[in-house]
């Protein structure tokens, strides 16, 4: 027999001496590692994609030893193919990495992002007849040729970074199938405590920045040498106390599970399914205000796990702030 209905407040009534009652998780520090996998699992068909996932790709080249390769940094407005540079104007912006071959002249771009949309990775579908949430929320590398000038350097930024030789290059493709394969979920959120940037980070986000980051890093370890410039991210931040851990999927929504924090986790994700009217947009945006900051709840799903964060003001915010390029000050290979 189906559980009667409840209220988001009736159900927050009964979680919390459930959230008081959980044995501390064995978190060794913070921020919590971002977990990775042995390989990449098969996507489920359930999983289905507005706009299917690096329709252009190809193979990464194997480059000549002796080849010059310049290194630039690329970066557009979200969305920037459909709304423009709409969303440039709040600084929510996509990243990748540009190539160019000295030998042949060839351009190629590589970047990082949701294998079925942003949507999918940032909240579950709701099925029925089934208990547990349900996640689209892959990520993986693409690599294609070519660089759409006009997409990046319009709304955006299309700039030289560093070069770096066919070997660095080759080396560094070689990271890229490691990291693409080990590294498979999209995480939206960084969560911190306070917006004081020496506050504690909670979770780390792994998304297209990081990517790029993690790929400037990686050339910066091979050798490169970048030119002082400037690089700002975009960074969708929550802010909470220190988070609760509740569990996986089996320990919350199997046999054995917990049906208050299941019902609780599937009624907080529920209001964030997409709208099929004007007006159950207004009436969800109304329920997801009163979750997050009247009732100061939100639930995290990482690392295959859910956590419990008591948000605080200002509960979220969305910064464009600069993230030094790495070993600015170096000798080694570069222009």
């Amino acid at each position: 027999m189906a559980a009667p209905y409840r209220s988001g407040r009736q159900l927050l009534l009964l979680l919390v001496p459930l959230l008081r009652a959980v044995e501390p998780h064995s978190q060794p520090g913070w921020p919590v590692p971002y977990r990775r996998f042995d390989y990449r699992p098969k996507s489920d068909p359930y999983c289905q994609a507005r706009y299917t996932f690096c329709p252009t790709g190809s193979p990464i080249p194997i480059m000549k030893d002796e080849d010059v390769i310049e290194v630039y940094r690329l970066q557009a407005p979200v969305w920037e193919f459909k709304y423009g540079g709409l969303l440039g104007h709040l600084k929510i912006m996509h990243d990748a990495v540009g190539f160019r071959s000295s030998l042949t002249g060839r351009n190629y771009t590589m970047e990082w992002y949701e294998l079925f949309q942003l949507g999918n990775c940032t909240f579950p579908h709701l099925r029925p007849n089934i208990d547990a949430p349900f996640w689209c929320n892959q990520g993986a590398a693409c690599f294609y040729e070519g660089i759409d000038d006009a997409h990046w350097k319009e709304n955006g930024t299309l700039i030289l970074m560093t070069a770096i030789t066919g070997i660095m290059f080759n080396q560094m493709a070689k990271w890229v199938k490691y990291d693409n394969d080990t590294g498979i979920y999209y995480e939206t959120w960084t969560v911190r405590a306070s917006p004081d940037q020496q506050s504690v980070v909670w979770f780390e986000s792994y998304e297209c920045s990081k990517f790029v980051l993690r790929t400037y890093q990686k050339l910066s370890d091979l050798g490169a040498v970048f030119n002082n410039i400037q690089t700002n991210y975009t960074t969708i931040t929550l802010f909470s106390g220190e988070p609760i851990y509740l569990g996986n999927e089996t320990s919350i929504f199997g046999p054995p599970g917990n049906r208050t924090m299941a019902e609780a986790l599937r009624d907080f994700y529920s209001p964030f399914k997409p709208p099929r009217a004007v007006k159950e947009f207004f009436w969800n945006l109304l329920k997801i205000i009163d979750r997050v900051i009247l009732q100061q709840r939100f639930y995290l799903f990482y690392n295959l796990e859910y956590w419990f964060l008591p948000m605080k003001s200002p509960y979220i915010k969305i910064t464009y702030e600069e993230i030094p390029l790495p070993n600015r000050n170096k000798s080694g290979f570069g222009l």
